[in-house]
This record gives structure tokens, C-alpha cells and sequence, in this order.
């Protein structure tokens, strides 16, 4: 669920997303470029395959004109046989070797495909997740799906068919002026027309394609939103707001899709007029050279056939412009992706090994000018539990990940034992401050492996002692199969607080000096509350802790208390000390104790 004050500054930054980058024109084709290089011997061999079946496939139109010159002069029907026959090797010929060049082609589309995949996943997981953040989870969630998505279907479906296609229109017009130089002059008509229709298309496809990327990114971006905070929608009473949200950002996808049906639609009609331009043109010069016998009928109709027959290569070829606009648009947006510098990791030996937490002056805003954060200063003792209370929006969530290194502070500094995090690197902060959040993942696996993500070279006797200490292991136990149980979504399905408690055993195995738990109890209701805050509560004793408190009860146990509220922090001090005063936790925890009560 996503905090208050982050809503709230997404919704006012919502139209300033800084979206991850896009590659440039030129760095997609060098990228291109890198990707091949590897496989040019397989492209190559693919590419003269194709060549050759499609030379085999050019001499189906001579023999049918052999044929038609055959029966023009009534020869006997035993004088067909032969070219039947040809024409059978003909078509078994092509067969064979287009299906063999097809699977080069492919194959090394493939091994390209899942080299860009797996740069992009490494450079993805590697971003830092403020920047994620910033640029909304929607906007790589649709190059994650929608733009891998076209490129594999491009890949594994245009590029062998536009291979093909240029094949078949450069070689049929080589064996058209084989023929006759005349009927290739004159198919050449249709050229310009067709020329001018790519042109046309193309300039208005790229912005167009561009946009549309752009616009259903926005719109998986406020799905995400209103999906994943349903609870707190309904809770403000913000339904009818965030429909019409959503139905906006699907409106602007709609019409962009439509205005781009609409432009393949124009784009095709053109097309047609090109080829009705040309076939006329061939015909007519086929009665022509027929009548002042220059040719044969049978060579005039192969002639026309060849023109005819390249009507669905050159349809394909260009209509693949379509396709390779919205396949470009969503390369660049995975090369940027990928070619984002891995953030830098600093050397091993600026760790710190203690556990003290130091907060001077922070300030921190979601936009220039809006501050969510003024002037914090807090200092955690190494082993202190420390709870973090106060209202919806005070700005809880933030300050947990500014100690935990997702966001970087605006103004002042934070030190772990001493050493700064800009210092520390995202490596080195992430192996001592862990964020554990209510949003916790099961991935999909047995649990033993889920359980290792934390620590690869743990015993399974170390994952039940984890288990064990976060009270896990009776139910890890009754699993069907124990540890080696498939969990998540393709096996057995864990309740909330059971994966929240999974999320805590890997904590556990981990075993960092800090741990920052952010309403890590909040999913599981009120009857698993009070389990999962003794998991809680087991699972970080001996660490620096910073509770982010859903339920006050987890306060009043901690060694002291910070109040914020609006972004300041207006008490610090244990339970019984800030009840007395009968100040901002005082009343919070009436309002608390009287709820209870009801």
C-alpha cells in the first residue's frame, strides 16, 4: 500500500514522471549491431539459404509460361509432363530450403532476443529504486511486457517474413528483366508512388508509435496505483477520482491506438493504388511487345505473374514498417534500459561493522518545493529498537527508506556507524540496512530456495533455526513436501502473514546490523497481528531496529518513541514517559486504546 505522503506526491508529480531513458536512433542501430555480431556466420548462412530457395521458387513463373507457350502452339498433353514435374521440384526445393533458412534466421534472432532480454533484466534489477520511483513502476513494468512483447513478435515473425519478402521483390525483378528490360521499366512505375507512401507513413508513425508507448506506460502506471492502494481508496473515498483517472489514461491509449488504425488504413489504400498502377502498366506492355512479337504470350504471362506475385512480398515488406516503427520505439526503450551504468559499488572494507544510525538536518522532497521531510535529526544506538509513530502523510515511510538508501536525502546527511551512505555505495548499504516492507514477494520456487535468496550458501538445518526463531517453522513443517514445497503463484499459496513471516526468516538469514520494518505487520489483520509482532520482534532482536509502527502496541514495547508529524519530529522519549507528558503520542494512543475497547 502505497503511503500517504508518496500518494499524494505522486498525484502532484504525476505529470513531471521522469521516465527512464530512451535510446537514441543511432545507439538502437549500434546495439543492433552488437547483438549480431556474434551470430553473422548464422545470419549469413541464413541469408544465402534464403537467397537460393527463393531463386528455386522465381522459376515456378517461366515454366507456367513454357506451359501457356505449349498449349498456344497445340502440342499433345504428353508435352506437359515435364514441366509438372519441374514445377513438383520446384515447390519441394523451396520448401525444404526456406524452412532450413527460415530456422537460421531464427535461431539467431532468438539467441539476440534473449541476450537484449537478460542485459535488460541485469540492468533493471541493478536501478536504483528511487529512480524506479520516480519514473513510476508503470513505466518498466510496459517495457518489461508490452515492448518485449512486439520485439519478440517481431523477431520471430518479421524479421524471417521480411527477409523473405526482400528476397522475392529483388530477385523477381532481376528475372523481369531477364525477360524482358520493357517489363521491368515499366513495373518500375509503381515505385515512386509506393516511395511516397513509406515517407509519408513513416513520418507520422514514429511520433506517433512514440506516444503511444508513452501513454500506456502512464496508463499501467495508474492501474498499478489504484489496484495496489484498493484499501486506501476505498478508505478516503476516492473511487469515483481514480476511476476517472484511469479512464483517462485509457482514453489517451484508445485514441492513440485508433489514430494509428487509421493511419495503417490510409497507408494500405496507397499501396493498392500503387500496384493497380503497375500491373496495368505491365499488362498493357505485355499486349504490346506480344502483338509486335517482341515476346511470347507464355513470356508475357510470366511476366505478369511475376509482377502479380509480388504484390504480397512488397505488401508485407512495407506493411512491416508498421511493425518495425512499434518494434524501434520499443528497442530504444529497452536499450536505454540496458545501457544504464550499473550504480557504482564502493570497496568492501568502507562496511561498517557497527550499528548505529546518525540522521543530521534531513530534508527530503517528492518535488522541488514541496518538502515531505524538515530538518530531522536522530540519533539510533547501535542494538535500539527505535519506533516511528504518527499520522497518515506525517512522513514515516519516507524517512525509513532514506535509512534504508532508497532515497537520498535532500539536504543533511545519514551515517551507519559512522559512514555515510553516498560512501557506503548501494552494495554496501544493502548488506547492512535491510527494508522490510507490508509488500512482501513469494517467488516462485520450493521454499528452502526462496528462503536462500537471502543467504545461497545456508544448511537447511541454518533455514529451519530461521524459521524457528520467527515462529515459522511449525507451519513450514506442515507443508506437503517441508521445505522442498513449491511456493507462490505456480505452487502453494501462503497467507499473508505466513509470507510476511518468510519475508522476516530471510531477514534473519541475512543478518544485518540494521533493519528498518515499515508497517511490516499491516497484512495481516488483527488476528495475525499479534503473531507477526512477536516474529517481528524476534527477528531483529540483537540488530539496530526502526519500526515504522502500524499498531501502537509495537511502540510501547520499543526502547523510545519518535513522533512525527508533518514531516518534523515534535517528540522522542519511551512510552511511559510520552504518555505522561499527555502530548502527540499521548493522544495517539487514547484514540488507539479507545479503538480498541469498542
Amino acid at each position: 500500500m502505497t503511503t500517504t505522503e508518496e500518494r499524494a506526491a505522486g498525484e502532484r508529480a504525476g505529470a513531471e514522471r521522469e521516465l527512464l531513458p530512451t535510446a537514441t536512433a543511432a545507439r538502437v542501430r549500434a546495439a543492433v549491431r552488437e547483438l549480431a555480431r556474434p551470430h553473422r556466420r548464422t545470419v549469413a548462412a541464413g541469408f544465402l539459404t534464403l537467397v537460393t530457395a527463393t531463386a528455386v521458387g522465381l522459376l515456378t513463373a517461366p515454366v507456367l509460361g513454357h506451359v501457356i507457350d505449349l498449349v498456344a502452339a497445340d502440342r499433345p498433353a504428353s508435352a506437359l509432363t515435364a514441366p509438372a514435374a519441374w514445377l513438383v521440384v520446384i515447390a519441394a526445393a523451396q520448401g525444404v530450403l526456406t524452412a532450413f533458412g527460415l530456422g537460421l534466421v531464427a535461431r539467431a534472432g532468438e539467441s539476440m532476443l534473449a541476450t537484449l532480454r537478460e542485459r535488460f533484466v541485469e540492468r533493471a534489477l541493478r536501478l536504483p529504486l528511487e529512480r524506479v520511483e520516480r519514473a513510476g513502476s508503470g513505466d518498466l513494468t510496459s517495457r518489461v511486457t508490452n515492448d518485449v512483447s512486439v520485439i519478440t513478435t517481431v523477431v520471430r515473425e518479421a524479421v524471417p517474413a521480411l527477409a523473405r519478402s526482400l528476397l522475392t521483390i529483388g530477385l523477381t525483378l532481376v528475372a523481369m528483366a531477364i525477360l524482358d528490360w520493357r517489363f521491368l521499366l515499366v513495373a518500375l512505375l509503381a515505385v515512386p508512388i509506393q516511395a511516397h507512401t513509406v515517407r509519408w507513413y513513416v513520418r507520422r508513425a514514429v511520433p506517433l508509435y512514440a506516444a503511444q508507448r508513452v501513454a500506456v506506460g502512464a496508463q499501467q502506471q495508474e492501474l498499478l496505483g489504484s489496484v495496489g492502494g484498493a484499501a486506501t481508496v476505498r478508505a478516503f473515498r476516492l473511487q469515483d477520482e481514480h476511476v476517472e483517472r484511469v479512464g483517462s489514461r485509457s482514453r489517451a491509449a484508445v485514441d492513440l491506438a485508433l489514430r494509428g488504425v487509421g493511419l495503417v488504413t490510409r497507408f494500405y489504400s496507397r499501396l493498392n493504388l500503387a500496384e493497380f498502377v503497375g500491373l496495368s502498366a505491365v499488362l498493357v506492355a505485355g499486349f504490346v511487345l506480344v502483338r509486335n512479337g517482341s515476346v511470347s504470350i507464355g513470356t508475357a504471362s510470366a511476366a505478369a505473374l511475376y509482377f502479380h506475385n509480388l504484390f504480397t512480398p512488397i505488401n508485407v515488406a512495407l506493411g512491416l514498417v508498421d511493425d518495425a516503427q512499434s518494434a524501434t520505439a520499443g528497442l530504444a526503450r529497452l536499450v536505454g534500459v540496458a545501457d544504464e551504468p550499473a550504480p557504482a559499488s564502493a570497496p568492501d572494507h568502507t562496511e561498517p561493522a557497527g550499528g548505529s544510525v546518525e540522521i543530521r538536518g534531513v530534508g527530503y522532497s517528492y518535488r522541488p518545493g514541496h518538502p515531505v521531510l524538515h530538518d530531522i535529526d536522530l540519533h539510533i544506538a547501535a542494538q535500539e529498537r527505535v519506533a516511528l509513530v504518527g499520522a497518515s502523510g506525517a512522513g514515516k515511510t519516507t524517512l525509513a527508506k532514506l535509512i534504508a538508501g532508497i532515497h537520498r536525502p535532500g539536504d543533511g546527511t545519514i551515517a551507519v556507524a559512522g559512514a555515510g551512505l553516498p560512501e557506503l555505495g548501494a552494495a554496501a548499504t544493502g548488506r547492512t540496512v535491510a527494508l522490510v516492507t507490508q509488500e512482501v514477494h513469494v517467488f516462485a520456487g520450493p521454499l528452502a530456495g526462496d528462503l536462500r535468496l537471502a543467504r545461497p550458501d545456508a544448511t537447511d538445518d541454518e533455514l529451519r533455526a530461521a524459521l524457528d526463531r520467527v515462529g515459522a517453522l511449525e507451519w513450514a513443517r506442515g507443508l506437503p513436501e517441508g521445505l522442498d514445497t513449491v511456493v507462490g503463484e505456480s505452487g502453494h499459496r501462503l497467507t499473508a502473514a505466513q509470507a510476511q513471516q518468510l519475508a522476516l526468516a530471510r531477514l534473519v538469514l541475512a543478518d544485518p546490523p540494521v533493519v528498518v520494518l515499515d508497517e511490516a505487520t499491516a497484512e495481516a489483520g488483527s488476528a495475525g497481528a499479534r503473531t507477526l509482532e512477536s516474529s517481528a520482534a524476534a527477528a531483529v532482536e540483537g540488530r539496530t531496529a526502526l519500526v515504522v509502527a502500524h499498531r501502537l502496541t509495537q511502540a510501547a514495547s520499543a526502547d523510545r518513541i519518535v513522533v512525527l508529524d508533518d514531516g518534523r519530529v515534535v517528540e522522542i522519549g519511551a512510552h511511559g514517559e510520552l504518555v505522561e507528558a499527555g502530548g502527540r503520542y499521548a493522544a495517539l494512543w487514547r484514540a488507539w486504546s479507545d479503538g480498541r475497547h469498542r
